[in-house]
């Protein structure tokens, strides 16, 4: 059975794609964008499978 590790980013909204890029270049997959602790802020929640 896959095993996955998982990981929360802030996701800053002028450097939305930069962050997600950098991450998906280490492998990870987004897995949902949820709201942060204020308005203008949003948190993605992204996964890999562990080696």
């Amino acid at each position: 059975m896959q095993k996955w590790e998982y990981v929360t980013v802030p996701l800053l909204v002028h450097a939305t794609k930069q962050i997600l890029d950098t991450w998906g270049d280490d492998g990870y997959e987004l897995v949902a964008v949820v709201p942060g602790p204020s308005a203008e802020q949003l948190v993605a929640y992204l996964k890999r499978p562990k080696p």
